[in-house]
């Protein structure tokens, strides 16, 4: 309700130099990166600069004409074979904002075509490539899934970022900083840190259950491939900025990024009874559906954590994490760097976050 509650740091942003926790520190936010894109290219959709139903050869030609690899099994050896066939339709703008693509990550349960994308060394979080480099080898890969059937978490933010590139024609870093992180204040997010500010990067600690810390990407230099599904840092208070503004309908302090209705549209679910949703692979889980870089609560129940119905979320690898209750008039952004304990922090925070609201 336009009040801060609640800002603290706790533990080491740098436990092995004894280093304590700054509510400044800067974090690889990962998949957090996704609905930032998602937001700058609605920008250029508002501008009439592509409607979401054209498909993405016209930005990205080397999606044209794409397969979809159909998994089948020898009954003779048992041994499993990739197959492919024409894509019944076109990708579209649209499928990449929702995830609806075909396109998969590697790294997500096992199939034929998420070999291929090893093999083809498409399979991590990429970064010793340009952003266009990365998605002409992309196009060379089966599909996981027909366009617009199921929903399939993978490289679709990626290509997004490449169409965002093509049509505005300036590289992806200097789109954001125009259309999101200047306009909004954000100081502190982007692709990588400055040398000046090395001494803020928050660093996962070795795990003594486990062993090594976890291997993160390398954020003191710039990267060549502009990852727009999961390449960015970002602060606490810069990431709340942003969810300040989807908030606010697209405004804060008085600059507007996108239209209250384009908010609305982005934050509704997009999926409905038309596109499966695996239950193995569905990130957003029961109770909720997708929409345009955002997961949506669509029921009051089913899901196995509170929330308020419109609300909207999503997190990152590294354990960062945010949602927006519309209802509520709130927003929570919550900044770790740990891969084994994130699931276990966000639902304590959800628990601790709904009991604190006594009004």
């Amino acid at each position: 309700r336009g009040k801060v509650a609640y800002f603290e740091a706790f533990g080491y942003r740098d436990r092995a130099a004894g280093a304590p926790m700054p509510r400044d520190a800067i974090f690889r936010i990962y998949s957090m990166t996704k609905p930032i894109v998602s937001v700058a290219a609605m920008t250029l959709q508002e501008e009439g600069r592509f409607y979401l139903g054209e498909p993405l050869s016209k930005f990205v030609p080397a999606f044209a004409d794409m397969q979809v690899g159909v998994e089948r099994f020898d009954e003779g050896t048992g041994e499993a074979r990739l197959d492919t066939e024409p894509a019944r339709r076109p990708i579209t703008i649209h499928d990449l904002l929702r995830h609806s693509s075909g396109l998969t990550y590697a790294l997500i349960r096992d199939s034929a075509v998420k070999r291929r994308y090893r093999a083809a060394g498409l399979s991590s979080f990429t970064q010793d490539m340009t952003l266009a480099e990365y998605t002409a080898r992309l196009a060379k890969l089966p599909l996981a899934y027909q366009p617009g059937t199921v929903w399939d978490y993978g490289r679709s933010t990626d290509v997004l970022g490449r169409v965002v590139e093509v049509v505005s024609e300036q590289p992806l870093d200097e789109f954001l900083r125009a259309r999101v992180f200047a306009p909004l204040g954000m100081a502190d997010s982007g692709f990588s840190v400055p040398p000046d500010k090395h001494h803020r990067i928050a660093q996962p600690r070795r795990d003594p259950a486990t062993g090594p810390a976890d291997d993160l990407i390398d954020v003191t230099r710039a990267p060549k491939m502009l990852a727009g599904g999961h390449g960015m840092v970002s602060t606490a208070e810069d990431y709340a900025r942003f969810c300040l503004m989807m908030l606010g309908g697209g405004a804060l302090d008085g600059v507007r990024v996108l239209g209250r209705r384009t908010v609305a549209y982005m934050t509704a679910d997009h999926l409905g009874d038309e596109i499966s949703k695996d239950g193995t692979l569905y990130l957003p889980g029961p109770g909720h559906g997708f929409g345009l870089g955002f997961a949506v609560r669509t029921h009051a129940g089913r899901s196995p954590w509170p929330g308020s119905v419109g609300e909207f979320y999503w997190g990152g690898y590294a354990g960062t994490y945010f949602w927006i209750d519309p209802a509520e008039e709130l927003v929570v952004v919550y900044m770790m760097q740990s891969v084994g304990m994130r699931n276990r922090y966000r639902m304590r925070l959800r628990a601790l976050v709904g009991q604190a609201i006594i009004d």
